[in-house]
């Protein structure tokens, strides 16, 4: 995969993890179970995020 791919892919998950986590927080406040299913969802994709950025750290040119 190329270096730019991968950088395109940490922003997109990572404000999209974090908007997922936002919008989960304030559903849980009418429906629980949805909105920490969505919150969840949401803090698992901006941790992946987070983790391309040290994989995209140890990829070479």
């Amino acid at each position: 995969m190329k270096p730019a791919t991968v950088e395109v892919w940490v922003w997109v998950l990572i404000y999209g993890g974090l908007l997922l986590l936002c919008l989960g927080l304030f559903v849980a406040r009418s429906d629980a179970a949805l909105g920490w299913t969505t919150s969840v969802v949401g803090g698992l994709a901006a941790a992946v995020g987070v983790l391309l950025i040290y994989l995209r750290s140890r990829m070479r040119e």
